[in-house]
């Protein structure tokens, strides 16, 4: 590594990305849906918008930063020689900005080392800002507050009070495995949020507006910036046990339920 930056000063250059990324998925949503292909399967969709927000974070970063590496959703990548590497997807929740929902974001995150060290998750519609840097906490800047509010989770008291979040695949075959483990899930817990975009997902766990979430396969653009501000903000953040986060599936919860939420899960994709 030759190139040792601040996670802070990280976290500055994709605050202000993710901001720029933002307004120009505003400007362009309403013809979002003119321009519409598909990817893994018919429901896997990208639009222009996604592309050209690309453009534009792959464009400002590596304008700011020329020697660090990229790896984006939509395909634009680049090996770096700084030990720094951005991990971006431009719109997480695709399908969310085609119908108007608000529940899309731009998500970028910095790893140094193979390690994330800074992230933003930026909500296009409400304006909600989600960043977190190792070891720095996590915070949420709204529109609603006067400044930045430290996150630290929720703590149900137990799985029956537990709402959870989660999210599908793309793949019939897949959906049906899903669909059969959350109809056993849904008597076991409080109830089930469905958002329809993982990195808000992660933050929302963060904000303690849910109190787990969990999902099955995730890339890492999903997950990259919204898992570390689940991390810093006090959520447990792991995989099933004895496999990593994302290996293959993506669990966090709040620390009082995190034991029981795990083994719950455990069992249901034995």
């Amino acid at each position: 590594m030759t190139d040792s930056p601040s996670p802070a000063d990280l976290l500055d250059l994709a605050v202000a990305t993710a901001g720029e990324a933002a307004a120009l998925i505003a400007d362009r949503r309403a013809g979002a849906a003119a321009d519409v292909d598909t990817k893994s399967s018919a429901t896997d969709v990208v639009t222009a918008v996604d592309r050209a927000a690309e453009e534009l974070i792959t464009g400002r970063l590596l304008a700011a930063r020329p020697g660090d590496g990229l790896l984006g959703e939509e395909g634009a990548a680049q090996d770096g020689s700084t030990g720094v590497r951005w991990v971006v997807d431009p719109v997480d929740g695709t399908v969310n900005l085609l119908y108007g929902l608000p529940a899309f974001a731009v998500s970028i995150a910095a790893e140094v080392d193979g390690q994330v060290v800074a992230g933003v998750v930026h909500n296009v519609l409400t304006g909600e800002r989600y960043t977190a840097t190792a070891g720095g906490g996590a915070h949420l800047v709204s529109p609603a507050e006067p400044g930045p509010v430290r996150l630290s989770g929720s703590s149900p008291v137990s799985l029956e009070q537990t709402l959870v979040a989660t999210g599908f695949g793309y793949r019939v075959e897949q959906r049906r495995v899903q669909g059969r483990i959350v109809a056993e899930l849904l008597p076991l817990v409080r109830d089930i949020r469905r958002h329809g975009s993982s990195a808000l997902d992660l933050c929302t766990v963060a904000a303690g507006r849910v109190d787990a979430y969990y999902e099955e396969g995730l890339k890492p653009w999903d997950h990259a910036a919204g898992a570390l501000v689940a991390a810093e903000a006090g959520v447990v953040v792991t995989g099933l046990p004895g496999r990593p986060f994302a290996d293959p599936l993506a669990i966090a919860a709040a620390p009082s339920v995190a034991g029981p939420f795990v083994e719950l899960l455990a069992r249901l994709h034995a």
